[in-house]
């Protein structure tokens, strides 16, 4: 009875053990879990496929009452970075990149103002006798050409005697990639008259004109947008007759940046 009593003691010794099994089962897939938690953290694509590797071999291994550590292979070494290491690494690449930005920007200018000089050069008569004003700015370049020197007045047909100057600066423009606005303005002074009811039509006719002697002398023709403000765009006042003198004008403005090719600096990750 001694001997029999003992044998059950034994069994249920054995069965009160059984549940490490399951314990080190699950702290198993826990350790696992972690890894792959730590893994997502830092974005690596030598690490992915080595914690890839070590999850296959740990899930096709039998069963065991201890957890063993995954063992990676020699062939395919983890690097660590730190996330300081990768906050600077995206500072580095933000700093280069408005390095870049910066350079471009200044090359741009300098070409902008090269432009500028070459216009001025070629209308230096004009620029002068105050017909023309040249100005540039973070738009771009503004050529103000007084009206009484390309049209008659009332009258959107070109006079032959500014065909040269248009003529000067188309060949500055042309092979150019900016774009380039050409704007129409009267004064207030009211128009009705059979080609031109107001002076809507009129300075958009004028605009057009402009642009016409730029395409026939090589300027490409999307680049080229004609606009007619008419008498809204001031810029002294029309009471005075030298005021609307001033006022009658077209202006061709070369935008120094392309709307459709800017450049970006992407903003770094925290």
């Amino acid at each position: 009875m001694i001997k029999r009593r003992k044998k059950i003691d034994d069994e249920s010794y054995e069965n009160q053990e059984r549940w490490l099994v399951s314990y080190s089962d699950f702290i198993t897939l826990l350790f696992a879990f972690f890894v792959v938690m730590y893994a997502v953290s830092s974005v690596n694509e030598g690490k992915y496929r080595v914690l890839s590797s070590s999850l296959v071999s740990a899930f096709k291994s039998n069963n065991s009452t201890t957890s063993e550590s995954l063992q990676l292979p020699e062939s395919q070494p983890i690097i660590e970075f730190s996330p300081l290491q990768h906050e600077r690494s995206n500072q580095g690449d933000l700093i280069r990149l408005t390095d870049n930005f910066n350079t471009q920007k200044v090359k741009k200018q300098e070409k902008m103002k090269g432009m500028a000089k070459n216009i001025l050069h070629a209308l230096e008569p004009l620029v002068k006798d105050g017909q023309v004003r040249v100005t540039q700015n973070s738009l771009g370049i503004t050529v103000e050409i007084n009206a009484s020197v390309l049209f008659a007045p009332g009258q959107a047909k070109l006079a032959e005697s500014s065909i040269l100057s248009l003529q000067a600066v188309a060949n500055v423009i042309k092979g150019h990639e900016h774009e380039i606005n050409v704007e129409g303005h009267t004064d207030n002074l009211p128009i009705n008259t059979e080609s031109f009811p107001s002076n809507w039509e009129l300075s958009s006719a004028r605009a057009s004109s402009v642009i016409r002697l730029f395409i026939d002398k090589g300027v490409e023709s999307y680049r080229l947008t004609a606009i007619g403000y008419g008498e809204n765009r001031p810029i002294e006042s029309n009471e005075t007759f030298e005021g609307r003198k001033r006022n009658r004008r077209v202006t061709v403005m070369i935008l120094s940046t392309d709307p459709d090719n800017t450049t970006e600096i992407p903003i770094a990750e925290n």
